[in-house]
C-alpha cells in the first residue's frame, strides 16, 4: 500500500469510485472517523457495500435496501473481513460519511475527515486482519496528514452521539491504539 499525496489515492488497493463526494471547503484534513457497516446488516462478503456506496445497491433484492437505496453516502475507505482495502474517494475530495456530525465543538465533520469503514456489527468482534490493515493504513494517514494524530481519531459514535452507536463496543479501541503507537507492532 502507497499513498500518492498529489492525487489522495492509494495505490496497492483496490479503487471502487464512488460519486458520492464533493470538494472540500478548506482543503483540511485533521480527524479520522473509524465506522462499521455490513449489508445486509450483520452478512458479510457480499459486495452489497460497494454497490451502495456506488448508488447500484439493488432495493427489490432485501427489504433493508428498499430502506438504504436512495441514500448517498460513501467512505473514503472501506476494510472487508480479510482484510482488504477498497478506496472510493480521493483523500483530497470530501466523502459523505459523517453526515450531522460534531467535533471539538465543529460541526460537519465531512470538512475535515477521512472516513473508514470496517465491514462489521456493533456487537461482533473484528477480525484480525482488519486491525492489521487498519494499523497500516492509519500509520500511513498519520504520515500523510500532519494535522492527524492519535488524538484525533475517533468513532462515528464520538462525533454524532445522538444518531450513530458504530464502531460499537466490539471495536477494541485499546488493541488499535496500543498497534498504533508500537512501529514494529501491526497485529
Amino acid at each position: 500500500m502507497q499513498f500518492d499525496p498529489s492525487t489522495g489515492w492509494f495505490q496497492g488497493i483496490r479503487h471502487c469510485p464512488s460519486p458520492n463526494f464533493n470538494a472540500r471547503p478548506q482543503g483540511e484534513i485533521s480527524l479520522l472517523v473509524i465506522h462499521n457497516i455490513s449489508l445486509p446488516p450483520g452478512c458479510f462478503g457480499t459486495g452489497k457495500v460497494q454497490q451502495f456506496f456506488c448508488n447500484c445497491l439493488p432495493a427489490d433484492e432485501h427489504p433493508y435496501f428498499a430502506s438504504i437505496a436512495a441514500l448517498r453516502v460513501s467512505a473514503h475507505f472501506f476494510i472487508e473481513r480479510d482484510g482488504a482495502v477498497t478506496q472510493f474517494v480521493s483523500c483530497l475530495e470530501r466523502a459523505w460519511h459523517a453526515g450531522q456530525s460534531c467535533f471539538e465543538g465543529r460541526e460537519n465533520c465531512n470538512d475535515f475527515s477521512l472516513g473508514i469503514e470496517l465491514e462489521g456489527t456493533d456487537e461482533l468482534a473484528y477480525s484480525d486482519a482488519q486491525y492489521v490493515s487498519l494499523t497500516l493504513l492509519t500509520r500511513l494517514l498519520l504520515q500523510a496528514y500532519p494535522a492527524l494524530d492519535v488524538r484525533r481519531i475517533r468513532g462515528h459514535a464520538d462525533i454524532a452521539p445522538q444518531r450513530k452507536t458504530d464502531p460499537g463496543p466490539a471495536f477494541d479501541w485499546v488493541r488499535y491504539r496500543t498497534a498504533l503507537s508500537d512501529p514494529g507492532d501491526i497485529r
